[in-house]
């Protein structure tokens, strides 16, 4: 994939990690191997593999941008859920180390960190562990009245990887109207 974008358009200067899956929402005594080595490859491995391929391109141009959508899971650690923990953690381990590493080359890699987002796997995420059949009734519980929309994500990736943000790598947004609403 990455040689066909080379091939066709040449240096990637944009690289946006958001391939996510979910865990099963089990113990760690009883979640199957097979489930964490698919939800941290997803998030972790691809990552990394991505980043790896399009760095060389990427450090040929005056800036690149590497952003990781990670989650706010990764401040609680809730139970339950060890292999997306564990995936988005060690996604966002790469995205400090990278940062690290690739200012020098004038690339910036940063992390956005959403709450419950309207998506389908937060519709999915709801439903299964709350019973909620539309997320849109969450609407009233949460920050500024609504759920999380995708372009809310969108919007502060468009900041991080446009000419307003000259100045910020390594660093974690999160986009989740600041936490849980007080009538939550």
């Amino acid at each position: 994939m990455v040689n066909q974008i080379l091939d066709d358009l040449g240096p990637v200067s944009i690289l946006v990690n958001n391939a996510g899956i979910a865990s099963r929402g089990k113990m760690v005594a009883d979640t199957d191997a097979a489930e964490l080595q698919r939800v941290v490859a997803t998030h972790a491995f691809g990552p990394h593999y991505l980043s790896r391929l399009v760095l060389p391109g990427m450090r040929t141009l005056e800036r690149g941008d590497i952003i990781m959508i990670s989650s706010v899971a990764t401040r609680s650690l809730g139970s339950h859920g060890a292999p997306y923990n564990m995936g988005k953690t060690a996604m966002e381990a790469l995205a400090y180390t990278l940062a690290k590493e690739e200012k020098i080359n004038g690339v910036r890699v940063n992390i956005v960190a959403p709450g419950l987002v309207d998506t389908e796997m937060g519709q999915r995420l709801v439903k299964a562990t709350q019973g909620v059949e539309d997320i849109r009734s969450l609407d009233e519980g949460m920050p500024f009245g609504r759920v999380c929309k995708p372009d809310d994500v969108a919007n502060v990736v468009r900041f991080l990887v446009s000419d307003q943000n000259s100045y910020l790598t390594g660093e974690r947004l999160y986009c989740d109207g600041g936490g849980p609403s007080p009538t939550r």
